[in-house]
C-alpha cells in the first residue's frame, strides 16, 4: 500500500468552503518513481527505518543534503533563489512518498514547508538572496517560534516584545515548543512591537540567529525521553533592521497565511501510515479476518479523503491563494484519523507495544507511535481552536 494507490483525481467538494479539483501533473508518475528508488538506496544505508512523525522526529542533515542535491528541498521556491521552480504539487508527490516511507526529513522540515514560502512572499531582496539557496541546498533549517506559556491555543496573546534600538530591536521573552531549535541555525519569531486595543495588531515577524548573545536554549523532553521540543529564551537579543520579516505590524496577517503551509499538508494524515503499512504486513502473514479487512478498509476511506482535501490546499497554494480555512479543516480531520488510526491497528492486532524491539518490527513501530500520539491534535493549533476557524469561516459564507 502507498500513497500512489490513492486516486490522483479529485471531484469537486459540495461545500461552502471550496476546495478546487485537483489532478497532479503528469509528471508526478515519474517523479514518485524516482524517489521511491532514491528511498531503496536510503534503506540499504540504514537511514530509512520505516518510523512514524519521521517528520518531527528524523533529524538527519545528511539525507537533507542528499534530498537538495537531487532538487527535492525547495522545491516551490523559484530557480533564481536556488529553488527548483516546481510548484507545490511536485512537491506534494516528494513529501508523500518520503512521509509515507518513514524517512528523516525535520532537519530541512519547517524551512522547506514554510520558513522558505514566508520569506520568498514577505521578505526584502537581500533576505531572499540569503536565506533562500541555503533552504534548498538543505543547509539553512529553521525553528517556528510563536507558541508561549500560558497562552495555549490564543496565539495572539503574545507577550514576547521587540524594543526599538539605535539600528534594530531588542528581543525579550520565551517561545515554548521550538522544535529543533537546539540543532536549527534560525527562528521566524512572532513578537509585540506596538501597544493597541487590538491583541491580534501591532505584532512583527523577525528572523532570530539562534546562536546570537541572549539565546538561551532549554530542552522540553517528551515522555519518551527524546530532545525534540525547547523552551527557547530571548534574554535581550539584538536583531537587526534587516532582520525584520515583513512589515511592522503585519505579523498576525503573516503568521495566519504561513499556518495554511503548516496545517495541510500530507504529514497530517501520513504521519502514522507506517504503522498502518506494518499493519498489513503482519496480518499478510496471517489469515485476516472479514472484520479486519473491514476496518483496514475504513482507514484507507478516510485516507482517500483527506489527502483529497490536502491536495486541494496545496492546488490553491500553487495559485497563490491563503486558504487557512481549508487548512484548518485539513489538520482537524487528519490529526483526528492520525489517533484513530493508532486505536484501531491495536484493537486489529493486538501486539504489546515494546520500544525495545527490533528496529523497525511493528511491536517497535506501535510503541513509537503511541508514545507520539498525545501531541497529533496539539501541534499546529489543537483541534477546538480550528474548529472555531472553521466555524467562523463558514458563518461568513
Amino acid at each position: 500500500m502507498s500513497p500512489s494507490t490513492l486516486s490522483p483525481t479529485l471531484s469537486p467538494t459540495p461545500s461552502p468552503i471550496a476546495f478546487p479539483d485537483v489532478a497532479l501533473p503528469e509528471s508526478a508518475r515519474g517523479l514518485r518513481h524516482e524517489v521511491r528508488a532514491f528511498l531503496e538506496e536510503e534503506r540499504a544505508l540504514g537511514t530509512v527505518l520505516g518510523r512514524p512523525d519521521s517528520w518531527l522526529a528524523g533529524w538527519d542533515p545528511g539525507f537533507s543534503r542528499r534530498l537538495a542535491e537531487r532538487g527535492w528541498v525547495g522545491m516551490a521556491l523559484p530557480v533564481e533563489y536556488g529553488g527548483a521552480g516546481r510548484g507545490f504539487l511536485d512537491r506534494y508527490v516528494v513529501i508523500e512518498e518520503l512521509l509515507a516511507a518513514g524517512a528523516p526529513v525535520s532537519a530541512h522540515w519547517v524551512s522547506d514547508r514554510q520558513a522558505g514560502p514566508s520569506i520568498l512572499r514577505h521578505g526584502t531582496e537581500e533576505q531572499r538572496r540569503f536565506f533562500l539557496p541555503g533552504i534548498a541546498a538543505g543547509q539553512c533549517f529553521f525553528s517556528i517560534g510563536m507558541s508561549e506559556k500560558g497562552s495555549g491555543s490564543d496565539l495572539a496573546s503574545v507577550a514576547t516584545r521587540a524594543e526599538r534600538i539605535t539600528d534594530g530591536w531588542r528581543l525579550t521573552g520565551t517561545k515554548m515548543w521550538t522544535g529543533g531549535a537546539h540543532v536549527n541555525d534560525y527562528a521566524i519569531v512572532l513578537a509585540r512591537t506596538d501597544d493597541t486595543d487590538d491583541k491580534h495588531a501591532g505584532l512583527s515577524q523577525f528572523l532570530v540567529d539562534l546562536r546570537a548573545p541572549g539565546v538561551r536554549i532549554e530542552p522540553i523532553r517528551l515522555m519518551s525521553g527524546e530532545h525534540r521540543f525547547n523552551a527557547c529564551h530571548f534574554e535581550s537579543v539584538d536583531v537587526p533592521d534587516g532582520m525584520v520579516l515583513g512589515r511592522r505590524g503585519d505579523g498576525w496577517q503573516q503568521v495566519t497565511g504561513e499556518l495554511a503551509f503548516e496545517r495541510s499538508g500530507p504529514e497530517r494524515y501520513l504521519s502514522t501510515f507506517p504503522l498502518l503499512v506494518s499493519l498489513l504486513r503482519e496480518l499478510e502473514r496471517g489469515s485476516a479476518t472479514a472484520a479486519q479487512l473491514t476496518e483496514v478498509g475504513i482507514l484507507t476511506a478516510r485516507l482517500h479523503s483527506v489527502r483529497r482535501l490536502s491536495l486541494g490546499v496545496a492546488a490553491a497554494l500553487d495559485a497563490g491563494a491563503s486558504p487557512d480555512i481549508q487548512a484548518a479543516l485539513v489538520k482537524d480531520l487528519g490529526t483526528r484519523l492520525e489517533g484513530t488510526l493508532v486505536d484501531t491497528v491495536r484493537g486489529i492486532l493486538p501486539t504489546p507495544a515494546d520500544p525495545h524491539a527490533t528496529p523497525g518490527s511493528h511491536p517497535e513501530l506501535l510503541a513509537f507511535a503511541l508514545l507520539h500520539s498525545p501531541g497529533y491534535t496539539l501541534r499546529g493549533g489543537t483541534n477546538e481552536i480550528l474548529r472555531g476557524i472553521i466555524t467562523r469561516g463558514l458563518e461568513q459564507h
